[in-house]
């Protein structure tokens, strides 16, 4: 909270608080493979929608909301699931089936800006440093780097290979396996690291390769 309350944060940085809403439940019938959405958590057993592709499955389903916290999928409760168990149940989902998503949507919230200092314009900037506030359940508040722009597109490729592969994405899934095989010499090592990570998702050889394919051209960059 130090950091927050300080000079570590800029105006273009953000907090997101989810305040429970209006419960929904939608059917969805999984006409493709590929459904279209990013999901997250937040570490303490929530899990979000954060991005849904325009053209998606799930962007034509206009009651399926960015924010909406994902409480069951066909009537199991998915309340303390990672996010990466919820993509492997979605991808589990048969096509030309329908399945149902108990959804509740946030409250709608207002922005709030910094104050002024006396004597100094509104749109100073507080701080120099761009981070992720991550508030955990225990332990303090940490303000995180933002990743590196190699990085950064290295993860692109990597969720733009999951959609391809698992249809769906997962930003925090794809950093997952950027960081298993960054510091790894070749794919056989990575295929060892990722199988110790992510076992579960029994990923194909041919995905694996192609993964590693995109943390390598990142490395070379």
């Amino acid at each position: 909270m130090e950091k927050l309350l300080g000079s570590h944060l800029g105006l273009e940085d953000f907090i997101f608080a989810h305040v429970k809403g209006i419960q929904k439940e939608v059917e969805v019938y999984k006409s493709e493979d590929s459904l279209g959405l990013t999901i997250t958590d937040n570490g303490t057993g929530y899990a979000f929608i954060k991005r849904i592709k325009d053209g998606s499955l799930i962007d034509s389903i206009k009651t399926i909301c960015v924010g909406d916290h994902i409480e069951s999928i066909n009537g199991e409760n998915i309340v303390g699931w990672r996010h990466y168990d919820i993509a492997k149940k979605l991808k589990e989902l048969k096509k030309d089936e329908s399945f149902t998503l108990k959804l509740i949507e946030p409250k709608k919230a207002f922005e709030i800006g910094p104050r002024s200092k006396p004597g100094k314009s509104s749109t100073e900037k507080i701080g120099t440093e761009r981070g992720t506030l991550r508030l955990r359940s225990k332990g303090p508040a940490t303000v995180e780097e933002m990743p590196s722009e190699i990085k950064t597109k290295a993860i692109e490729k990597i969720d733009n290979l999951l959609e391809l592969y698992m249809g769906i994405q997962d930003t925090d899934l794809a950093t997952t396996m950027f960081e298993a095989g960054k510091d790894k010499v070749n794919p056989d090592e990575f295929a060892v690291a990722l199988d110790e990570t992510l076992g579960d998702f029994a990923f194909p050889d041919e995905f694996v390769f192609d993964v590693w394919g995109a943390i390598s051209d990142a490395k070379r960059e």
